[in-house]
């Protein structure tokens, strides 16, 4: 993990990586228990039988798992000191790719594309790329918006 002393650290990194996240497993149960949260119980989440004659051939973990993923995958990738906290601001784009087959192991790298001070802070646009153990392709690119407060 990438140590970030303070926010004009971060500032003096735009237009380069600032950090790829540890590996994360995305497994049945984890896909079962998002699409109960998530009341989303499509067959080719959830019935592996029904999913093995589906068009991906076994189950796929939800896009919307994969995006909510993120949140862990940045706190793994790297921190940043003098900080008190950091939001959700939101997202100017997402796609999907490729699917993430149940079982599979995804990473995400980060990349700063805009750092903007605001009162007490700093909002930024990172653009995000999460990789499958299993895909060719990135399962899910990004740009995300995010604040984080001194």
């Amino acid at each position: 993990m990438t140590h970030y002393e303070t926010l004009e650290d971060l500032q003096a990194r735009v237009g380069q990586p600032l950090g790829s996240s540890a590996w994360i497993t995305v497994g049945q149960d984890r896909i079962v228990q998002f699409a109960e949260a998530t009341e989303d119980r499509q067959w080719i989440h959830v019935d592996p039988e029904r999913a093995a004659a589906g068009p991906f051939g076994e189950p796929i973990a939800h896009g919307f798992l994969t995006l909510s993923l993120l949140s862990h995958l940045i706190e793994t990738a790297f921190s940043v000191g003098a900080t008190r906290m950091g939001v959700n601001y939101g997202l100017n784009k997402v796609r999907f790719p490729a699917p993430v087959p149940a079982g599979s192991r995804l990473r995400a790298h980060f990349t700063l594309q805009s750092f903007e001070p605001v009162d007490g802070g700093a909002q930024m646009v990172t653009a995000v790329t999460v990789e499958c153990d299993r895909a060719s392709k990135p399962v899910c690119v990004a740009e995300w918006v995010t604040r984080r407060y001194r």
